[in-house]
């Protein structure tokens, strides 16, 4: 019996996110979660005929998503079928065994052939500007704040040094690896693209390169929505992440973010990996409220009076640059585990959070740690 394609897909898929809980080897940190990926593609709704890129790809999770969201909602010619087959898909990925896995992956997907170009390259993506320029970028750099390279010193053993990288395209120069990949991704976006980011809270407040970065992209993009995750939906511990959605821009004098949307998915949100993992009803409302099909008809949920606890809220331009730091690092809702006892999450959850918080806390330390040393 001859199993389609769709089934096999499917088993790989399967087995991906069965390798990525097992938290020893490592391997979650190249599977973003499904139904965050699908969200993301939902609110960007990539179009047949144009490039879409990720310059971090892991096992192929936002190409194989972007792919059936085109071949599901449009009529497709014969063109249209052959170019999303061999011409929409370019990727990075550095590490040999993971890109083995999403060339598989794509493969048993339909993307590509054996016998043609593969479209994911083993290079490092933010050595140099590709010259190269896409119509969307889905990302999920990965985690973890330092880039580094590792090399064998005189006495014959392993060291890593901090790896800081020398672009003249780049707004400031930083081995702060998230910021290093959100300059890169401006850089590979066409003056029309578009792109959705993973990026942990880091980026939304740290000083110095940070700050240069994010009042870079405020000023040369329409950075128009946020989305703010909660934590025990990665399978890397201590991760507090959001979607950070942009769209390029042409040069102009002024500012081309006037407001940015957010929608707070994290305050008294509780997921855990096995008991309730996150899934793509949760995030529907986002996607309702986020309008992807147009975003200028956006109303706000929040209202100081009316509707304090409302989780979608914008902020003008003017409101983020008078920030500290320009810090888009925002909260407004009350956490209700700190004023109402009665209904706490269950012990398990809680006891989730609060490893998730020490793992962070603990991250935060060793980046201090390092700049100190």
């Amino acid at each position: 019996m001859m199993m389609d394609t769709d089934v096999k897909g499917d088993i790989y898929e399967g087995l991906l996110e069965k390798n990525a809980e097992d938290t020893k080897s490592g391997a979650g940190q190249y599977f973003t979660p499904r139904a965050l990926i699908r969200a993301m593609v939902a609110c960007v709704r990539p179009q047949p005929a144009k490039t879409i890129a990720d310059p971090a790809c892991g096992t192929g999770g936002f190409f194989l998503a972007a792919y059936d969201y085109i071949a599901d909602n449009y009529s497709l010619d014969k063109e249209q079928k052959k170019f999303l087959k061999y011409h929409t898909f370019f990727g990075n990925e550095i590490v040999a065994g993971t890109r083995r896995l999403a060339l598989m992956n794509l493969f048993l997907h339909n993307i590509g052939d054996i016998d043609s170009d593969n479209f994911i390259s083993p290079a490092d993506a933010l050595i140099a500007d590709p010259g190269q320029r896409y119509d969307y970028v889905l990302a999920n750099p990965p985690f973890g704040k330092k880039s580094s390279q590792t090399f064998t010193n005189e006495e014959g053993e392993q060291e890593k040094e901090d790896l800081t990288y020398n672009r003249q395209d780049f707004w400031a120069a930083t081995s702060n690896k998230q910021l290093n990949f959100v300059q890169h991704i401006r850089t590979m976006l066409k003056t029309t693209g578009m792109a959705a980011v993973v990026l942990p809270d880091n980026v939304l407040f740290e000083g110095g390169a940070g700050e240069t970065v994010r009042k870079k992209l405020l000023e040369t993009t329409d950075l128009h929505t946020i989305l703010r995750l909660p934590t025990g939906i990665f399978y890397a511990n201590g991760v507090k992440a959001n979607v950070v959605f942009f769209d390029a821009k042409a040069a102009s004098k002024e500012p081309w973010t006037k407001e940015v949307w957010y929608y707070d998915y994290r305050t008294n949100i509780h997921h855990t990996l096995k008991k309730n993992p996150l899934k793509l009803d949760d995030l529907q409302d986002f996607i309702n409220y986020y309008q992807p099909e147009n975003r200028h008809k956006r109303t706000e949920l929040f209202n100081a009076e009316t509707n304090p606890e409302g989780r979608w809220r914008k902020f003008t331009y003017e409101e983020i640059i008078s920030r500290d730091k320009t810090s888009l690092d925002i909260t407004w809702l009350k956490d209700k585990s700190l004023a109402d006892l009665d209904n706490l999450p269950d012990p398990d959850v809680l006891a989730q959070e609060i490893m998730e918080n020490l793992e962070a806390g603990l991250e935060n330390f060793r980046s201090i740690l390092k700049q100190l040393v």
